[in-house]
Protein backbone atom coordinates (compact mmCIF):
# COMPACT_ATOMS: atom_id res chain seq x y z
CA UNK A 1 0.00 0.00 0.00
CA UNK A 2 0.82 3.75 -0.61
CA UNK A 3 1.14 4.41 2.85
CA UNK A 4 3.99 1.71 4.07
CA UNK A 5 5.41 2.48 0.38
CA UNK A 6 6.05 6.16 2.01
CA UNK A 7 7.02 5.31 5.23
CA UNK A 8 9.64 2.94 3.86
CA UNK A 9 11.43 5.75 1.89
CA UNK A 10 12.03 7.50 5.58
CA UNK A 11 14.19 4.68 7.04
CA UNK A 12 17.75 5.57 7.20
CA UNK A 13 19.53 3.32 4.67
CA UNK A 14 22.89 4.10 6.79
CA UNK A 15 23.41 3.20 10.49
CA UNK A 16 23.84 5.96 12.51
CA UNK A 17 27.49 6.79 14.48
CA UNK A 18 24.73 7.25 17.51
CA UNK A 19 22.85 4.16 17.14
CA UNK A 20 25.89 2.10 16.72
CA UNK A 21 27.29 3.23 20.06
CA UNK A 22 24.01 2.26 21.76
CA UNK A 23 24.81 -1.60 21.34
CA UNK A 24 27.70 -3.91 21.50
CA UNK A 25 29.77 -3.86 19.15
CA UNK A 26 30.80 -7.35 17.14
CA UNK A 27 32.06 -6.21 14.10
CA UNK A 28 35.29 -7.53 14.66
CA UNK A 29 34.14 -11.32 15.52
CA UNK A 30 33.92 -13.81 12.72
CA UNK A 31 29.83 -14.28 12.02
CA UNK A 32 28.79 -15.78 9.05
CA UNK A 33 25.29 -16.53 7.62
CA UNK A 34 23.84 -20.14 6.25
CA UNK A 35 21.11 -20.06 4.54
CA UNK A 36 19.45 -21.73 0.97
CA UNK A 37 21.65 -20.70 -2.15
CA UNK A 38 18.47 -18.69 -3.42
CA UNK A 39 17.62 -16.69 0.10
CA UNK A 40 17.68 -13.26 -0.30
CA UNK A 41 16.97 -12.06 3.03
CA UNK A 42 19.76 -12.95 5.50
CA UNK A 43 18.09 -12.76 8.73
CA UNK A 44 20.03 -14.67 10.92
CA UNK A 45 24.00 -15.53 11.70
CA UNK A 46 25.74 -17.52 13.75
CA UNK A 47 29.65 -16.99 16.15
CA UNK A 48 31.13 -19.75 17.66
CA UNK A 49 34.27 -19.14 20.13
CA UNK A 50 35.90 -21.65 22.89
CA UNK A 51 36.37 -20.37 26.06
CA UNK A 52 39.42 -20.45 27.91
CA UNK A 53 38.02 -22.75 30.63
CA UNK A 54 37.06 -24.93 27.35
CA UNK A 55 33.25 -24.04 27.74
CA UNK A 56 31.78 -22.54 24.36
CA UNK A 57 30.28 -19.36 23.45
CA UNK A 58 27.35 -19.56 20.71
CA UNK A 59 26.61 -16.22 19.64
CA UNK A 60 22.98 -16.09 17.68
CA UNK A 61 22.20 -12.93 16.31
CA UNK A 62 19.27 -12.27 14.31
CA UNK A 63 17.91 -9.11 12.26
CA UNK A 64 16.64 -6.10 14.67
CA UNK A 65 13.86 -5.11 12.34
CA UNK A 66 12.19 -3.81 15.49
CA UNK A 67 14.62 -1.02 14.97
CA UNK A 68 13.21 0.26 11.97
CA UNK A 69 9.77 -1.04 11.64
CA UNK A 70 7.90 0.35 14.68
CA UNK A 71 4.69 -0.62 16.85
CA UNK A 72 1.32 0.26 14.85
CA UNK A 73 3.50 1.64 12.53
CA UNK A 74 1.58 0.91 8.56
CA UNK A 75 4.60 -1.02 7.93
CA UNK A 76 4.04 -3.21 11.02
CA UNK A 77 0.19 -3.55 10.44
CA UNK A 78 0.93 -4.72 6.96
CA UNK A 79 3.16 -7.05 8.43
CA UNK A 80 0.45 -8.38 10.64
CA UNK A 81 -2.30 -8.35 7.96
CA UNK A 82 0.20 -10.76 5.59
CA UNK A 83 1.37 -12.63 8.61
CA UNK A 84 4.99 -14.24 7.47
CA UNK A 85 6.57 -14.20 3.80
CA UNK A 86 5.39 -16.39 1.24
CA UNK A 87 7.31 -18.45 -0.67
CA UNK A 88 6.37 -20.21 -4.30
CA UNK A 89 8.44 -21.76 -6.61
CA UNK A 90 9.48 -18.74 -8.49
CA UNK A 91 8.47 -15.91 -6.40
CA UNK A 92 8.29 -14.45 -3.00
CA UNK A 93 5.98 -12.61 -1.35
CA UNK A 94 7.14 -10.70 1.11
CA UNK A 95 6.10 -9.50 4.78
CA UNK A 96 8.13 -6.79 4.68
CA UNK A 97 8.99 -4.40 1.66
CA UNK A 98 11.93 -5.80 0.14
CA UNK A 99 14.02 -2.99 0.76
CA UNK A 100 13.58 -4.07 4.41
CA UNK A 101 13.90 -7.52 4.30
CA UNK A 102 16.57 -8.09 1.47
CA UNK A 103 18.97 -4.93 2.01
CA UNK A 104 18.68 -2.73 5.27
CA UNK A 105 17.81 -5.87 7.50
CA UNK A 106 19.74 -8.50 5.77
CA UNK A 107 22.60 -9.59 7.04
CA UNK A 108 24.83 -9.50 3.63
CA UNK A 109 29.05 -10.02 3.95
CA UNK A 110 30.89 -7.21 4.86
CA UNK A 111 28.36 -4.50 5.84
CA UNK A 112 27.69 -3.58 9.40
CA UNK A 113 24.01 -4.49 10.41
CA UNK A 114 21.92 -3.65 13.26
CA UNK A 115 20.85 -6.95 15.34
CA UNK A 116 19.52 -8.26 18.00
CA UNK A 117 22.29 -11.07 19.77
CA UNK A 118 22.02 -13.81 22.48
CA UNK A 119 25.33 -15.57 23.76
CA UNK A 120 25.08 -18.88 24.67
CA UNK A 121 27.69 -20.28 27.34
CA UNK A 122 27.43 -24.05 26.77
CA UNK A 123 29.75 -26.67 28.43
CA UNK A 124 30.99 -29.60 26.99
CA UNK A 125 27.68 -31.65 27.94
CA UNK A 126 25.91 -29.24 25.73
CA UNK A 127 24.43 -27.48 29.08
CA UNK A 128 23.76 -24.10 28.40
CA UNK A 129 25.42 -22.21 31.28
CA UNK A 130 24.92 -19.16 31.36
CA UNK A 131 23.43 -16.55 28.48
CA UNK A 132 22.99 -12.77 27.37
CA UNK A 133 20.50 -11.09 25.39
CA UNK A 134 21.29 -7.65 23.93
CA UNK A 135 21.46 -4.56 20.80
CA UNK A 136 24.18 -5.30 18.96
CA UNK A 137 25.96 -4.29 15.98
CA UNK A 138 27.51 -6.57 13.43
CA UNK A 139 29.83 -7.40 10.29
CA UNK A 140 29.38 -10.85 8.77
CA UNK A 141 32.35 -12.44 7.70
CA UNK A 142 30.51 -14.44 4.82
CA UNK A 143 27.47 -15.43 3.34
CA UNK A 144 27.59 -19.38 3.34
CA UNK A 145 24.90 -21.90 2.05
CA UNK A 146 24.11 -24.78 3.31
CA UNK A 147 25.66 -27.29 0.36
CA UNK A 148 29.09 -25.91 0.99
CA UNK A 149 28.86 -26.16 4.65
CA UNK A 150 28.31 -29.93 3.87
CA UNK A 151 31.13 -30.13 1.48
CA UNK A 152 33.31 -28.75 4.04
CA UNK A 153 32.32 -30.16 6.99
CA UNK A 154 31.28 -34.43 5.79
CA UNK A 155 33.24 -34.94 2.11
CA UNK A 156 36.35 -31.93 3.37
CA UNK A 157 36.06 -30.30 -0.52
CA UNK A 158 39.54 -28.50 -0.66
CA UNK A 159 38.60 -25.96 -2.96
CA UNK A 160 35.65 -24.85 -0.77
CA UNK A 161 37.83 -25.17 2.10
CA UNK A 162 40.41 -23.03 0.47
CA UNK A 163 38.00 -20.66 -0.84
CA UNK A 164 36.86 -20.25 3.44
CA UNK A 165 40.14 -20.57 4.81
CA UNK A 166 39.58 -17.19 6.70
CA UNK A 167 36.65 -18.82 8.33
CA UNK A 168 37.64 -22.46 8.11
CA UNK A 169 38.37 -22.94 11.69
CA UNK A 170 35.46 -21.52 12.84
CA UNK A 171 33.05 -23.72 10.60
CA UNK A 172 35.08 -27.09 12.32
CA UNK A 173 34.56 -25.17 15.72
CA UNK A 174 30.44 -24.93 14.96
CA UNK A 175 30.66 -28.71 13.92
CA UNK A 176 32.44 -30.10 17.16
CA UNK A 177 29.93 -27.80 19.14
CA UNK A 178 26.68 -29.32 16.87
CA UNK A 179 28.18 -32.73 17.55
CA UNK A 180 28.27 -32.22 21.17
CA UNK A 181 24.68 -30.70 21.34
CA UNK A 182 23.47 -33.59 19.01
CA UNK A 183 24.63 -35.74 21.63
CA UNK A 184 22.95 -34.13 24.42
CA UNK A 185 19.46 -34.06 22.50
CA UNK A 186 19.92 -37.93 21.75
CA UNK A 187 20.70 -38.70 25.78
Amino acid sequence: PDKVVAETKKIPLKITKEEAGKRADLRGKTIITIDGADAKDLDDAVSVEKLPDGNYLLGVHIADVSHYVTESSHIDKEALKRGTSVYLIDQVIPMLPKILSNVICSLNPMTDRLTLSIDMEIDGRGKVVNHKIYESIIRSKARMVYGDVSDILEHKSAELIEKYRDIYPDLLLMDELAKILRNAREQ
